[in-house]
């Protein structure tokens, strides 16, 4: 059986690494995040997400897919003050969103955050390593249709990490036998193939969350704009020690 954080809290269990936890609520609450980050917020929870992650004061963290930079935020946010949050994005996707990060960038929150415009399956300059933590918030199934060799990027991914650090990926649930066939048409990925290639990188998953599961969703329709919540999987893997 897979074992969440919140199940060990509740088994009085919790490690005092918890105890170090910043309050997340706090995190999402402040004041001067964007209005329209906080309508993100309601369909993303990421008091929920960041709990899930782990994230702590002093962490190195990579935001894979930073895009307009929404999760890279909230990651500053929770590593600050002595943290650092590498931003990637390849240099196709910034074209479309750089006003909006570079808007974003002018944040006082955002002063612990690097940049990096580079492709999914080369995302950090050759020093950077020894991570603590890798978040991959739903654009996984995008590099399924870039020209990006997902297994090199899985790999690099592991390299980065210090043993035991933890990769968090989240994406847009497919259907059964869809695979990555509609990554570009629906913005989905089958789970079991996204969870089949992280784990031929040698990743391990060490948990999983429901929060943003909805199984109401036929997950036969595109991601925007939808008729009912999209059904969601969140992971968390681990580099083995």
């Amino acid at each position: 059986m897979l074992v969440s954080l919140s199940m060990l809290a509740g088994w009085g269990l919790a490690s005092a690494e918890d105890a170090k936890a910043p309050d997340y609520e706090a995190i999402v609450a402040a004041p001067d995040r964007s209005d329209a980050d906080r309508q993100t917020d309601v369909r993303r929870q990421p008091a929920r997400m960041l709990a899930f992650t782990g994230a702590r004061p002093g962490m190195k963290v990579l935001d894979m897919g930073a895009g307009a930079g929404y999760s890279t935020e909230l990651m500053a946010r929770a590593v600050r003050p002595d943290g650092k949050v590498y931003a990637q994005e390849s240099a196709g996707v910034m074209e479309r969103v750089k006003d909006k990060f570079d808007i974003r960038a002018q944040s006082p929150a955002m002063k612990n955050v690097v940049h990096l415009i580079r492709n999914y399956d080369d995302p950090l300059p050759p020093e950077v390593g020894g991570l603590d933590l890798i978040t991959f918030f739903f654009a996984y199934h995008d590099v399924t249709y870039m020209p990006a060799d997902r297994a090199e990027m899985d790999k690099k991914m592991l390299a980065a990490l210090k043993p035991g650090g933890f990769l968090v990926i989240a994406d847009h649930s497919a259907r059964a036998g869809d695979g990555t066939s509609v990554a570009k048409t629906l913005h989905r990925i089958e789970e079991s193939t996204l969870r089949k290639e992280i784990e031929a990188a040698g990743f391990k998953l060490a948990g999983e969350a429901d929060f943003l599961r909805h199984p109401e969703d036929p997950r036969d329709a595109a991601v925007f704009h939808p008729a009912v919540p999209v059904d969601e999987f969140v992971l968390k893997y681990q580099k083995p020690l």
